[in-house]
């Protein structure tokens, strides 16, 4: 798996990614939502360089200019609900895209710490020779990502498969490496080395999903 971590250099992003972490500053579920959108935005802008691009000539007021464009048929696919905020960023940026919808969350069947990832609702296009984003803002332990990948099996082989996270876990990056093809790419802003028992990343940000819609029973 190629890795891209962007946490290791200056940029905005920096500034977008100290926000969502701050425990003050998420206290605004806006703010964090648009955060997370803006997160999406830059990372779709870093992927976008690793697409396939073509010449077409643009008819201006004045006359004609040659222009490379994307050809990649891209399809984004968004785990429910935390995926929500970011989708909507990388979507702003690659218009054009289809997209897919899995909802995919902990079940914990004797209250411990164990748990199991269920896929249930799940809404795709063939993927067949396609271009597949996967996003998932927090890639904790890799197994929703994994649980992803099977189910998203029955809808074609994609060309190629990039992973969109706003954070990760050293542990969880290694788990994902080891069931995605070598050729995945991984873009992500920070990564932590910290993993609870309960699959939590450390210092991470809390509930993704929690800090963008509210607590859920």
């Amino acid at each position: 798996m190629i890795i891209h971590h962007f946490e290791t250099q200056s940029s905005v992003l920096n500034q977008f990614m100290a926000e969502v972490r701050d425990v003050t500053i998420q206290k605004d579920r806006m703010r964090f939502r648009r955060n997370i959108e803006r997160i999406g935005e830059i990372l779709a802008y870093e992927l976008s360089k690793t697409l396939n691009y073509n010449t077409h000539v643009v008819t201006t007021p004045f006359g004609t200019k040659k222009m490379k464009l994307p050809e990649n048929e891209l399809v984004l696919c968004s785990v429910l609900r935390a995926g929500l905020p970011l989708h909507e960023g990388l979507l702003s940026y690659f218009d054009k895209a289809e997209n897919a919808f899995i909802s995919a969350y902990r079940h914990h069947p004797d209250g411990g710490d164990d748990f199991e990832v269920i896929v249930k609702y799940f809404a795709a296009p063939d993927l067949n020779g396609k271009t597949l984003v996967l996003t998932d803002p927090m890639l904790a332990t890799g197994k929703t990502l994994e649980n992803v990948l099977g189910a998203l099996s029955a809808h074609g082989k994609p060309r190629q498969i990039h992973i969109v996270s706003i954070m990760g876990s050293e542990e969880g990056i290694a788990h994902v490496k080891s069931v995605f093809p070598e050729n995945t790419h991984l873009w992500i802003a920070a990564i932590d080395e910290e993993l609870t028992s309960k699959g939590y990343i450390i210092p991470g940000l809390g509930d993704a999903g929690d800090l963008a819609f509210g607590p859920k029973l």
